[in-house]
């Protein structure tokens, strides 16, 4: 009967995440508020099907009643969330709120599956960043001047950056210096310092007049990148280069920023691999030869892809249903690797599916920013429309092998505070950005029907 009811979950679940992702995209098209509001409410029911059956076939599985309670847990607190959202913010995307409840559910199950203990951590830190970041939206309204804080963002956000460098402080990890401990609790400064940079560039450029401003911006960003060189951050130092690049040449419309800043990357790269390659990159290296044949350096730097490609390919198009893989031989699997025991056990079929909804998230992201008539947050929103979906790439690409390693997590759904906390904020501030647009649509509307009005009158 277990065997029976593990292999037909399979298939519910698969089943309706297809339905889902569906959804993602006939929200696009859907002409009027009626269709969109069915398409929500749909999407919710989909999703907590999903949770369901997943949190159902862990219980049979492990038959323990702190699972049960968990999931009770997080369908209050997901409900809670979807109905706060709803009520305070209404002009909010409420395919965005769906979005991110999901991706959150999504990383308990996994999580779940993984190790009780981080999967109920990860739930209390993430709930409580959903009520911190209720507050976003508010906060920035209230704030009229963030346009002019560039100062402000480029010296708080390298004084962040460089605490990872204070003795007894900072901790190395994978690797990488850039983490630092307070108690009990490690977090990444730059996953906040993220937040900083994205403010610094859409108000810096939105200042730059001359080619001599934008010289002076790139420095200063160049800072940025230099001190994550430093900690061996290189996952890091390519999102703060790729947002910077994409966000000038939209300020600008000039693709010479784009090639010249894809010619200075490549040069960068050679520079440092033949005067650093044996310190500096030393770590780097060992990750590059762990992609061009991980099964060679199985036995050291390669174990970690390697045991990814076995999982991946184990669990094939359907996967092997929750709890009967062996998802725990994945090193890092509940954060780096997230999304190889995810298509271990939930299928390559899942996978793909997440992938598709956080491209639906970003094509939402930029429509967005195309919308928006304030300069400021129309960089903004679009910098961080491109910082999470390179996130997303950088991640399941050195899972899959389709580039090598570089130790981002996977966003909303990964283990770890910093990067949560950090993808909870800028997801408000988008909401926060399509409040402003629908407030101006709404403006625009009654202005337009007002002056159609007035044309009658003045035709009687």
């Amino acid at each position: 009967m277990l065997r029976i009811f593990s292999e037909l979950s399979k298939y519910i679940i698969l089943f309706f995440m297809c339905l889902y992702t569906l959804k993602c995209y006939t929200y696009f098209t859907a002409k009027s508020e009626k269709k969109r509001n069915v398409i929500i409410i749909k999407q919710i029911m989909y999703m907590f099907i999903i949770h369901t059956v997943c949190y159902a076939a862990l219980f049979i599985k492990e038959k323990t009643n702190e699972i049960l309670i968990l999931y009770l847990a997080e369908v209050c607190m997901s409900i809670l969330y979807l109905i706060i959202m709803s009520k305070l913010y209404k002009n909010a995307s409420k395919e965005l709120t769906n979005n991110i409840v999901f991706l959150m559910l999504i990383g308990y199950i996994i999580l779940t599956r993984l190790k009780f203990s981080t999967a109920v951590k990860q739930f209390v830190l993430g709930s409580v960043g959903l009520i911190l970041t209720f507050t976003v939206p508010f906060i920035l309204g209230k704030i009229k001047k963030l346009r002019e804080l560039s100062l402000f963002y480029s010296i708080s956000g390298l004084l962040l950056l460089i605490t990872v460098f204070i003795p007894g402080l900072g901790i190395t990890k994978y690797g990488a210096s850039n983490w630092i401990k307070i108690g009990g609790l490690t977090l990444q400064p730059m996953e906040f310092v993220k937040i900083l940079f994205l403010f610094f560039v859409a108000s810096s450029i939105l200042k730059a007049e001359r080619l001599r401003d934008f010289f002076v911006n790139a420095c200063i960003a160049a800072l940025f990148m230099l001190v994550l060189v430093a900690e061996n951050d290189f996952g890091a130092v390519l999102i703060f280069y790729i947002c910077y690049i994409m966000m000038v040449y939209l300020a600008t419309g000039r693709p010479i920023f784009v090639i010249l800043g894809i010619g200075l990357l490549v040069f960068a790269v050679a520079a440092g691999y033949v005067l650093f390659k044996n310190s500096l990159f030393k770590h780097i290296m060992v990750r590059v030869e762990a992609w061009r044949d991980p099964f060679k350096f199985r036995d050291t730097g390669g174990y970690q892809v390697s045991e990814s490609l076995f999982a991946i390919g184990t669990g094939g198009f359907t996967g092997t249903g929750l709890g009967n893989g062996k998802p725990t031989l994945i090193p890092v699997a509940e954060s780096d690797f997230i999304f190889a025991a995810i298509c271990e056990e939930l299928g390559a079929i899942f996978g793909l599916a997440i992938i598709l909804i956080y491209l639906s998230i970003f094509i939402s992201i930029q429509n967005l920013a195309m919308k928006c008539k304030d300069t400021f947050y129309k960089y903004l929103t679009y910098g961080i429309g491109i910082c999470i979906i390179f996130q997303v790439f950088l991640n399941i690409g050195g899972v899959t092998k389709f580039i090598p390693s570089t130790g981002i997590t996977l966003p909303l759904i990964s283990s770890g505070v910093s990067s949560l906390y950090s993808i909870l904020i800028l997801l408000s501030v988008v909401q926060y950005v399509f409040i402003l647009v629908n407030r101006e649509g709404v403006r625009h509307e009654k202005e337009r029907e007002r002056a159609e009005r007035e044309a009658l009158y003045d035709n009687r």
